[in-house]
C-alpha cells in the first residue's frame, strides 16, 4: 500500500516538474522574438553586404560559403555563426545533406574572432563551439556559439582526454550525461559534425532536434565532439551551451 502511494507521489512530482519546465520554455519564447536573428540576417546583414559592402550589424557575410558571423550581445568575446539560408536549427534535414555548408568547421575557422576582439591571443584550449537542441534555444535560426570554454569543463576534458577515442562514449559533464568522441581538424573539415552524429549514434537520425552539440580542443591537438540529449524527466533541455562561459573567466582578468 505504502509503495503504491510512493509511486503515485513520484508520478505527480514528475508531472509537475514537466509542467514547470514546459511553462519556463514557453515564457522564454514569449519574451523573445524567435525570428530576430533571421530578420537581422535577411533584412540587414545580407542586403547591406550586397548593396553597399557593409554587413553591419554582422561582422562578416560570406555568400560563397553560405554563412555570416555576428558579435553576440552576451559576453565580451562571444560570436555567432549562422547560415545565410533559412535553417531553423539542429533538427533541420538540410544539415544532413552533404552539400550543405559545414557550419561547425566554418565556426572553428572563425575562432580568431575572439582574439581579434580581445586584441590578444586566445589559445585553442580556451575556445569552444556549441549549438543547443531544438528545445534548449530561443531563436529559430541555426546559430553556433563561438565562445570561451568553462574552466571546470576544461579541467574535466583534460582528465578524460587519455581515455577518449574515435568512438562515442559516455561521460558526465556538469552533472549531465554526454556522448564524447574525438576527431582531427581534417576530419571536422571532411564531414559535417551533424552528419557524423546522425550516422554514428543509434536512433539520432530521426531525432536530431533532441540533441545539443559542442566542440572543444584537447591538450594533444585533437578535437572533441560533445553531444547532450534532451531529457525532460531530468529537466535537461539539451543545451550544449552550458559548457561555455561567456564571461571568459578562463582567460583571467585580461578578458
Amino acid at each position: 500500500m505504502q509503495q503504491g502511494r510512493n509511486r503515485a507521489v513520484t508520478v505527480i512530482v514528475l508531472v509537475i516538474a514537466l509542467l514547470v519546465a514546459g511553462l519556463a520554455i514557453a515564457a522564454l519564447s514569449l519574451q523573445k522574438n524567435a525570428d530576430a536573428l533571421w530578420q537581422t540576417i535577411s533584412e540587414k546583414c545580407v542586403p547591406g553586404q550586397q548593396q553597399s559592402g557593409n554587413p553591419a550589424p554582422c561582422e562578416n557575410v560570406d555568400m560563397a560559403q553560405g554563412y555570416v558571423t555576428m558579435k553576440d550581445r552576451n559576453g565580451p568575446l562571444q560570436y555567432l555563426l549562422m547560415p545565410v539560408a533559412r535553417i531553423s536549427g539542429i533538427e533541420n534535414p538540410l544539415l544532413l545533406n552533404p552539400r550543405t555548408p559545414n557550419f561547425f568547421f566554418q565556426s572553428w575557422r572563425e575562432r580568431h574572432l575572439l582574439a581579434d576582439k580581445r586584441g590578444a591571443p586566445v589559445a585553442d584550449s580556451a575556445i569552444s563551439l556549441a549549438i543547443n537542441s531544438q528545445y534548449g534555444r530561443t531563436q529559430n535560426q541555426l546559430h553556433i556559439h563561438i565562445s570561451c570554454l568553462r574552466a571546470d569543463v576544461r579541467q574535466q576534458l583534460d582528465q578524460l582526454a587519455p581515455s577518449l577515442g574515435e568512438h562515442w562514449q559516455s561521460a558526465t559533464l556538469l552533472k549531465h550525461p554526454y556522448l564524447l568522441r574525438t576527431l582531427t581538424v581534417e576530419q571536422l573539415a571532411q564531414q559535417s559534425a551533424f552528419i557524423r552524429l546522425a550516422d554514428e549514434v543509434p536512433d539520432t537520425h530521426a531525432g536530431m532536434g533532441k540533441y545539443g552539440l559542442a566542440l572543444a580542443a584537447l591538450p594533444d591537438g585533437r578535437l572533441v565532439l560533445m553531444a547532450i540529449e534532451r531529457n525532460w524527466l531530468k529537466l535537461n533541455r539539451g543545451s550544449a551551451e552550458e559548457i561555455q562561459d561567456h564571461s571568459c573567466k578562463i582567460l583571467g582578468k585580461a578578458a
